[in-house]
């Protein structure tokens, strides 16, 4: 739905969708908490962390609120999120298209969002476009599972103000 523009772009509202490891599918894995000692099976992430130095750290970020104005990929790893706070929070994605295309961008209709409860991490796939850890108010940390060198050498942003007119506004 089409809401009232702005001075350089249009709010369009998107879904928030529940969810669920067949939901998430086509963007990675839902990694919801489990027992202690359960063994390494299809439902773990997959992880690929073989292109450099895995780091592992807790950023800490400002609430930037639900509108999604640019989302971004990293085709060198796959990504691991969670909230460090127990706190739900919002991730809008699209699929992993033209992982080896320097100028791909995912197509607007294709991108989708997320709740993620505070007890639940993902792992994005390799290529996955995201926006977030989103959330509206102060401040929160969050696990991140990446590259040493992610976010110097392999962010790859598309505006979607720019490209395509819109932001997005989770609803």
């Amino acid at each position: 739905m089409e809401t009232p523009t702005t001075a350089d772009f249009a709010l369009r509202d998107l879904a928030i969708e529940e969810l669920t490891p067949e939901s998430f599918a086509p963007f990675g894995t839902v990694v919801p908490p489990m027992e202690d000692g359960v063994e390494f099976g299809d439902h773990d992430a997959k992880l690929d962390l073989t292109q450099g130095t895995p780091r592992f750290y807790c950023m800490r970020i400002p609430g930037r609120g639900l509108v999604v104005k640019q989302i971004t990929r990293h085709r060198s790893v796959t990504q691991t999120l969670a909230s460090a706070g127990g706190h739900d929070w919002w991730l809008a994605v699209a699929p992993p298209f033209d992982r080896d295309v320097d100028g791909a961008e995912p197509k607007l209709d294709d991108i989708r969002a997320f709740r993620i409860p505070g007890d639940t991490a993902v792992m994005l796939y390799t290529g996955t476009w995201h926006a977030g850890p989103l959330f509206e108010e102060g401040e929160r940390s969050f696990f991140n599972l990446e590259l040493a060198d992610t976010n110097v050498v392999d962010h790859h942003t598309c505006k979607l103000t720019a490209r395509y007119g819109v932001a997005l506004k989770l609803v």
